[in-house]
């Protein structure tokens, strides 16, 4: 097992050499207020008292944006598309959510940090996570220029880190190899396992072959978010295989639906959701089920 460790510290000075930071997990602290962040020590341990867990899989065409909410804290996995942060904002004002205690961008594709500008202009973020690399291209630039705007500097962990939000513990895997055949960007994505007392979902981002050779052993899960869109990927099975999912989920348009990927879900018995079919979906965790819903209702 590896060693425990808190998460990064928001609200740092944005370096002017770049707009991310990597940081290994020995320097790190978790954040659960504004400014100024407090430091919460290695010993913090989870909540014994169990609260629901929500689950929000937007509908944002192709791509990915994930709101999850815990009994006092908001978590945000990727803000889809430039256009999308309005989506991520409103299911944030309708639950009455006013800060956002951590944002997680799995990588720097524009289908995953689009919206994340908007987002961050409205809502104070506590910290930013993001996977360990550089771009060139308009909208990480937008997102570089976001986070100097709110002072914020991106933690890009080269080490597991891990941190809890009431009954929530969080780890978030940052990719191993300092270099991939196919598809850098992708395969560089950041994989966040959540447990929840009984319940384990992971959060895969793109991960394509490369990526996912890399977390093989991460365990069972409950609910899986399907790497890369849902797309066929050539050991998606043996992956599948490895960590046995209940349920998945696939955050893509319509038009892009793998159905080779929904039938090997399929003939697992997974229960298997669709943004682009079913609307947004919410899976609520008491602790021991999950219970799905989806804005539109799924055909018998």
């Amino acid at each position: 097992m590896k060693k425990r460790l808190p998460a990064a510290a928001a609200s740092l000075a944005l370096l002017l050499t770049g707009c991310g930071q990597t940081v290994s997990p020995a320097s790190t602290a978790e954040t659960q207020q504004a400014t100024p962040a407090p430091q919460a020590t290695a010993a913090e341990t989870v909540s014994e008292e169990t609260y629901p867990l929500t689950v929000t899989f937007l509908k944002v065409g192709k791509a990915d944006g994930i709101v999850l909410q815990t009994a006092n804290h908001t978590v945000v996995i990727d803000c889809g598309e430039k256009g999308d942060g309005s989506r991520i904002n409103d299911i944030l004002a309708k639950s009455g959510v006013t800060t956002i205690d951590c944002m997680i961008l799995t990588h720097f594709d524009q289908d995953h940090i689009g919206g994340a500008p908007e987002v961050l202009e409205s809502y104070p973020v506590q910290q930013v996570i993001a996977a360990d690399y550089t771009e060139s291209g308009k909208e990480y630039k937008d997102l570089c220029k976001a986070l100097e705007a709110q002072q914020l500097t991106m933690q890009q962990p080269t080490e597991e880190m891990t941190f809890t939000f009431d009954d929530c513990t969080f780890t978030v895997c940052p990719h191993e190899a300092s270099n991939y055949k196919n598809s850098f960007d992708n395969n560089c994505s950041l994989v966040t396992k959540l447990v929840h007392h009984d319940n384990v979902l992971l959060f895969t981002g793109d991960a394509m072959e490369e990526r996912l050779a890399e977390i093989m052993d991460i365990g069972d899960c409950d609910l899986l978010k399907v790497p890369y869109h849902g797309r066929e990927l050539g050991n998606l099975e043996i992956f599948l295989d490895a960590v046995t999912p209940e349920y998945a989920v696939i955050c893509t348009s319509k038009p892009e639906i793998s159905w080779v990927t929904v039938k090997q879900l399929e003939s697992r018995s997974i229960a298997t959701y669709i943004t682009g079919q079913d609307g947004d979906i919410t899976v609520v965790s008491d602790g021991e089920t999950l219970t799905v819903e989806t804005s539109k209702k799924k055909k018998d």
